[in-house]
Parts: structure tokens; sequence; C-alpha cells
């Protein structure tokens, strides 16, 4: 079994719960999914299967779009609502002065990781560190915010209003936010808080889109279990040369198909350029190919090198699948 499910995972799974579901589900060890989500946070949960696998690291790289709802007057340590509630702080602004302040964060800015996340520091992962009580420096990454549309944010200052001293109105924004990987949207919800200087953490996270994966097209585990039962897993399960359809296609010449297989260099006379792409003559110095047999089965990520002439395969894959 060797290809890529649209997970949609619920919460209260973690990522790593879900890939040992679907490894009894689906009775395949070689499963890996490709980015962690929180166990309170749902959506969008690409699994790669067999020698797909192999692509895991190239979805992570992948750009994410979530929808999240900040809180405002409050953190915590997890910098989510499940988290222990650190400080309190009435909300001294208006929505449009919220808004402003997350807006401001579209763009590259150094965000530093949180202490309750599954980044390793000398071996050992924070969120382990985090659990006994122990806080560790972190250098900030750089992340890339590339749009925030705000959802919904109508509140008044408690300066105007004085209803965050009744406590019985909640100061939140609902926004939908494209991201580079790497990029924690709690941290960036504490950050606004800290920017409008109240305080700020993130109360609910879904994740709706990884790459070209969409939650419309996403299943649950009681929905994969149920297509896996029914024999119909191969509706669900996509071609791992899904992730490469932007690259031109090369295909082995018939009796080529062997230096292909011994991962050998590609020589351009054993291989044919798909028609679409044959009479761009600069097509080659674009850099990445995704390359099939003479069979048509994808095999795999092949890079030109101009200097000398030949097709390099960078990442080799099991045939599996079909071309597309």
């Amino acid at each position: 079994m060797d290809g890529i499910i649209n997970v949609y995972k619920e919460q209260g799974y973690t990522s790593f719960d879900v890939v040992a579901k679907l490894r009894g589900i689906l009775k395949e060890r070689r499963i890996g999914h490709t980015g962690t989500l929180d166990p309170d946070a749902e959506g969008v949960l690409p699994v790669c299967i067999g020698s797909a696998t192999k692509a895991c690291e190239l979805l992570l790289d992948k750009e994410k779009e979530y929808e999240a709802v900040l809180l405002l007057g409050m953190e915590t340590d997890t910098q989510d609502i499940s988290g222990k509630v650190l400080n309190r702080q009435p909300v001294m602004v208006d929505s449009k002065e919220a808004v402003n302040a997350l807006m401001s964060f579209v763009g590259t800015y150094a965000q530093v990781p949180p202490m309750y996340s599954a980044l390793k520091v000398n071996g050992r992962k924070l969120c382990d560190l985090a659990r006994q009580g122990k806080t560790i420096e972190r250098a900030p990454r750089q992340v890339t915010i590339y749009s925030i549309k705000v959802l919904d944010s109508s509140f008044s200052c408690g300066a105007e209003d004085g209803r965050e001293e009744r406590g019985d109105e909640e100061k939140t924004i609902c926004f939908r936010v494209v991201c580079s990987k790497g990029t924690y949207i709690r941290t960036l919800c504490e950050d606004v808080g800290k920017k409008l200087g109240c305080g700020g953490c993130m109360k609910s996270l879904r994740r709706i889109r990884v790459s070209s994966f969409t939650e419309a097209c996403g299943h649950t585990l009681g929905e994969i279990e149920k297509i896996c039962a029914a024999g119909r897993v191969e509706e669900i399960l996509m071609p791992v040369d899904r992730l490469f359809l932007s690259y031109p296609a090369l295909y082995m010449r018939a009796g080529a198909d062997a230096s292909l297989y011994n991962g050998n260099k590609l020589r351009e006379g054993e291989v044919v350029l798909e028609e679409a792409f044959a009479g761009e003559t600069g097509s080659r110095k674009d850099g990445w190919f995704r390359v099939y047999d003479s069979k048509g089965h994808f095999w795999a990520r092949s890079r030109y090198d101009l200097g000398e002439g030949c097709f390099r395969n960078v990442k080799m894959f099991v045939p599996g699948t079909k071309r597309v």
C-alpha cells in the first residue's frame, strides 16, 4: 500500500494517535504524518503510507492554512485555553486596534517556539521539559505569515463600557491565516496579546489546508475504518506523484528502465519529456521533474544537472501507483 490519505483529525487525538490507529486499520507499519496538530486542534493531517513516507519531509515544508480564534485578556502556560492561566488583564483596546495589531504580523517575523511543543533541544522534547516545570532558552525562528483574513471581531473597549470588570463578554478575533512551515498559531496569538498589552491566547484552531490537501476532501478515522472494511481504500489513497504535478514529467524510453531502477543518472536520450513541455527549450533549466518508467509507474523525483547534461534522481519511490 503506497500513497497519501487526507485525514481529518478530530479533537482529542494527537498526531501520533492518528498514525497508531491507522496502522491497525490499514495493517501497514510504514506510516508517517506530515505535521503535528495539537490534541485540542482539528483539521487536515495528510498521512503518508508505504513508500510515500519518503515524501513526509516534503509536505512538512508546504504552506498551511488555519482558522483560529484569538482570546484577548488571558495568558496561559500553553498559549491556549487548555493551559494553566498565568495572567488576566482587562482589554483596554477596541476591535479595530486589536485587528490592526493582528494584521501587523503579516510578513516574516522572528517567532520563539513555545515550550509546549514537540521540538527537541539537546535530544529532549520541549514539551517534556515543560511538564517537569522547566523553561529553557529557545532561539527565535524566522516564520512567514503570508496572509490574514479577519472573519469576526466585534467588541468595544473596556474603558468605555466596563464589561471586562463584570466578566460577561469575551474579547475574541476569529481569523484565517496562511503561513509557512514551523509557524505556531498559539504563539502568534500570544504575540498579538503582548503587542496590545493585555495578553492573549488561542481559543480554538482548525487546519483547513496543507498545500493542495483541503478539509473538504478529508476523512475522519471512523470514515477511513468503514471504507477500509468495505474494501474501498483505493478510493481515498492518493498517489504520491500528486505532490509533484507542478513538475514536468519524464518517461523512460522502452529498454532504458534499468537506468531508472538502479538509481543511475538518466541521459537525455533515455527519456522523453511530456508533450506539454517538449517544445520549451528552457524547461529543463527549471530544475525538478517527476520520473516514470516506460510502463507508466512513478519512480522518482529528479533534478536536471546543467553541468553534466543529465537528470539525477534525488528521491526514489517504490512503484505502486500509475501515473495520473
